[in-house]
């Protein structure tokens, strides 16, 4: 992993784009702390600019894109501040129903639904099957997830089946574990970005993410640009990936 400052403005034409990209949002509340204002400030802030990041992504041809929006350890925050941010996912979710039922993007979630209310369950599942059809960028919204977690479930689908004696522990193999997790029947994710400067994989995409490519910028959240995109992309471009080859 390495940490990358932003200097100039970067051009992507002609590089060889990642297929799935996956960013770890973070910093919103750092960047409200910053100017003196409360935390739901910051994460109104990085809403803001989620909805701006997933539309480049989905205009330049990323295929896959995962966004780390609410982990399982983010209950643990303070009441109000959770609160804030079920309201800001009520708005996107009634947004995505209400203003883009044109739109290419096809919306998936990845994590434990069952954990959040009933209206915004019920917003969720109307969201996904609104955009079923769509054939453009896939979008992964990260919510109540966590990657160990993500990782016992997957155990427990085929503990459930050696039970059966629907196969024997000798029978498992990676593809199977692949198969039994939210990202079944997608590609791991080539890029990993991380804004905020934190040298945290902070649980997300444990398993999916052995191979895939770091990028760690200095820049919080609501403050990350299309620019900053792009450097992030030019920057996995030069990488060299060997896959634990020569």
């Amino acid at each position: 992993m390495g940490i990358f400052k932003k200097k100039q403005n970067y051009s992507i034409e002609n590089i060889v784009m990642p297929e799935h990209v996956a960013i770890i949002m973070d910093g919103n509340g750092r960047w409200a702390k910053k100017r003196g204002l409360p935390r739901s400030a910051g994460h109104s802030a990085g809403a803001k600019n989620f909805r701006k990041i997933i539309r480049y992504c989905s205009d330049i041809g990323i295929k896959y894109l995962t966004m780390y929006a609410f982990s399982t350890e983010n209950w643990k925050r303070p009441e109000d501040e959770v609160g804030a941010l079920m309201k800001l996912f009520k708005q996107y979710l009634e947004e995505a129903l209400r203003d883009f039922k044109d739109d290419t993007i096809k919306l998936q979630f990845i994590g434990d639904t069952t954990a959040f209310s009933e209206e915004i369950q019920s917003l969720m599942k109307d969201a996904v099957e609104g955009s079923r059809n769509r054939d453009g960028m896939v979008l992964n919204l990260a919510m109540n997830y966590g990657g160990r977690s993500e990782i016992v479930m997957a155990a427990k689908k085929l503990a459930e089946k050696a039970a059966k004696g629907e196969l024997s522990a000798n029978d498992i193999t990676e593809k199977m574990i692949s198969d039994s997790i939210y990202t079944a029947g997608q590609p791991d994710p080539d890029l990993i970005i991380r804004p905020s400067g934190e040298y945290r994989t902070s649980n997300f995409l444990l398993w999916q993410s052995a191979y895939s490519e770091y990028v760690i910028m200095d820049k919080l959240w609501p403050d990350f640009s299309t620019d900053d995109m792009n450097f992030a992309l030019l920057e996995y471009a030069k990488r060299n990936r060997r896959f634990g080859g020569v």
